[in-house]
């Protein structure tokens, strides 16, 4: 049997890992690199001109024009934490290297943290995860489906009417060979048609060529400028239908990920950014190596969420 290039990768190991960042100052490095690329930039006047200070627990710089002083952590994902670095860089490693995931509690022993500690962590860099991938969209060939998050309560509504259930939409791009690209999975109200030309625009271009079973809400990314193209299930499934194979192993996947890795989480709270993690994952399993590095520029990039903006849950996200 041929090796299969993608999970035979050589990643990075957690010895290579720790070579470039188990030191406060390695760390701070490294920030200061992703924020800022070419050099500080001033982020009030955007000047270049800057002095280093050795006040406070992180390298702190002061414009020289106009006299703004901002650490190396301020406006950013790491901002007013009291963690050392060395611990949300692992926890970087450990999430974004996490294939089924990673809960908090596992996070907490792995960091030997607290428990709450563990699980802001988690959330924080999983919000991350969602705000990166949002800014891209999906392109060409999609194949899409409903699914849910959550099963029945005992006693309750059976089927879609189930109060646990949380229904969202997976859509999966594929190569003009027919072998998948990235995928994207967001919670909807509910599989109407308004709900489902809402996140059309937001997930898909408006180039997309739409493969759907033929349930009537995916209409709505005609709604979109989406061309929309409809399987006839002729009495089957649609899990068995052989043209969206690769669209079920990767649900199959992401039921695997969440039932061993977190077993159950309030799924209409925080469903986004769980469905985000697995897809900020999946679309980046060609560069295992790089993939701790990209999550460190995204919690750079996005700036603060404090603790209580992320427990607004899907209102913020």
């Amino acid at each position: 049997m041929a090796m299969n290039r993608i999970q035979f990768q050589t990643g990075l190991s957690l010895p290579a890992f720790m070579a470039q960042f188990g030191t406060e100052v390695q760390c701070e490095e490294a920030l200061e690199r992703s924020r800022w690329p070419q050099g500080f930039q001033c982020p009030g006047c955007g000047h270049a001109g800057h002095y280093v200070l050795k006040a406070g627990g992180h390298k702190t710089f002061q414009c020289r024009s106009c006299r703004l002083q901002t650490s190396v952590i301020a406006g950013t994902l790491f901002q007013s934490t009291h963690l050392k670095l060395t611990l949300w860089f692992l926890a970087i490693y450990l999430i974004s290297e996490a294939k089924t995931g990673l809960s908090a509690l596992a996070l907490k022993r792995q960091l030997g943290v607290s428990y709450p500690t563990a699980w802001l962590i988690q959330q924080k860099l999983m919000q991350a995860m969602a705000e990166r991938d949002a800014l891209y969209t999906l392109s060409g060939n999609v194949q899409v489906d409903d699914a849910y998050l959550g099963g029945e309560l005992t006693g309750g509504k059976a089927g879609r009417g189930s109060e646990n259930k949380v229904p969202f939409v997976a859509a999966l791009s594929l190569s003009a060979e027919g072998h998948p690209l990235y995928v994207k999975m967001a919670p909807v109200p509910g599989f109407t048609r308004k709900a489902i030309a809402n996140w059309a625009r937001d997930d898909l271009s408006s180039d997309c060529v739409v493969l759907s079973d033929g349930l009537a809400c995916f209409a709505g990314v005609i709604d979109a400028d989406c061309q929309h193209q409809v399987i006839i299930a002729g009495g089957r499934k649609p899990k068995d239908l052989p043209e969206f194979s690769w669209l079920n192993t990767v649900l199959g996947n992401l039921k695997t990920s969440l039932g061993g890795a977190y077993h159950a989480f309030a799924f209409s709270k925080y469903g986004t950014r769980y469905l985000a993690a697995f897809s900020y994952r999946f679309n980046r399993r060609f560069h295992l190596e790089t993939l701790p590095m990209r999550l460190i520029v995204a919690a750079v990039t996005i700036g603060p969420r404090p603790e209580a903006w992320l427990r607004q849950a899907e209102a913020s996200c």
